[in-house]
């Protein structure tokens, strides 16, 4: 099967690309290596795998059709697996135009060069912040998601919508993953997990919005792995699909269990709740295990253990880059 992976280098897809590589998989990334977060981090991911197996690496940006057609028709994919993103709620609070660029425009460029190069499927990576803050919990796949709570949300929505008019017109078949907070080796530093262990880690303030009640879905990397590559194998038109852990933590459970890992207390800078920010994630995942035979194995006190651990004996060591 020859692969293209959009934001391969990134966190999810470098684990996804390492993954398929073991597999005998041919793979393409595609990876523009913005400075979201330090683009050395990326370079270092593509290194990794370099130095696992051979695949290609095409720096360019999804939003520059001419590239994206050109790479389309030589690779001669099978099945593309679309995670390049402007990612982040608040971000995309200050940049609403740059995450519809990206998001919608990109996306549908990769829709077109796949309907037009007979590509086989296309994987989407949405996200729980798609159903915004809906009361119906867990978050089922037939909730409509008419209200995100922030234009990131907004654009994975859209993102979702733009597959399946692209499976209604032309057959591609389309698999829309929503992913619920994703963490492990090498998550994004932005990301709660990786922030405050960083922060608990060298003693400065974390930023603690709300009361600590809200909760999150925290999902292992590896778990969100078995679903991505489940899904090239997996029968299907056009679905939507929860990828979760189905099990919710609360935020000053989740700062508790690092301080416990990390066997230190955190200076907590107490901040009102954001724009844009859900009091709940949770995933029903019944719909993957059924078409997808996804099986997460990874609850959260067993994955911030091994975070922690990833942390300390690597981690620490990525800032200096």
């Amino acid at each position: 099967m020859q692969i293209l992976v959009t934001g391969g280098a990134g966190f999810i897809g470098s684990h996804l690309v390492r993954a398929l590589l073991a597999r005998g998989e041919k793979v393409t990334v595609l990876d523009e290596l913005n400075d979201y977060y330090p683009p050395a981090w990326k370079r270092a991911n593509l290194e990794r795998l370099r130095a696992y197996k051979p695949f290609e690496f095409v720096q360019g940006d999804i939003r520059d059709l001419p590239l994206c057609e050109r790479l389309f028709r030589d690779g001669r994919f099978s099945a593309i697996v679309h995670l390049a993103a402007r990612a982040g709620v608040r971000p995309s609070l200050a940049e609403p135009i740059l995450y519809e660029e990206v998001n919608c425009r990109g996306t549908l460029n990769l829709l077109e060069c796949a309907r037009t190069t007979g590509v086989e499927r296309f994987v989407f990576a949405s996200s729980s912040s798609v159903y915004g803050c809906s009361k119906a919990v867990p978050f089922r796949e037939d909730d409509p998601a008419a209200g995100p709570a922030s234009p990131y949300g907004a654009t994975k929505r859209a993102g979702e919508i733009y597959c399946a008019t692209y499976t209604h017109l032309y057959g591609l078949p389309t698999l829309c993953l929503r992913f619920f907070t994703v963490y492990g080796p090498g998550q994004r530093p932005d990301m709660a997990i990786h922030k405050f262990t960083r922060l608990i880690d060298t003693g400065k303030p974390l930023p603690f919005f709300g009361d600590g009640t809200s909760r999150r879905d925290y999902t292992w990397v590896d778990d969100i792995e078995q679903g991505l590559l489940n899904s090239l194998t997996a029968t299907y038109t056009h679905e939507i699909v929860n990828l979760g852990e189905s099990h919710t933590t609360t935020l000053l459970d989740l700062v508790r269990m690092i301080e416990e890992g990390l066997g230190k207390k955190a200076v907590l800078e107490r901040l009102p709740e954001q724009p844009g920010d859900v009091p709940t994630t949770y995933a029903d995942i019944s719909k993957a295990r059924s078409l997808l035979g996804y099986n997460p194995t990874t609850p959260i006190d067993q994955g911030l253990e091994r975070f922690v651990r990833w942390y300390r004996d690597t981690g620490r060591a990525w800032w200096e880059r």
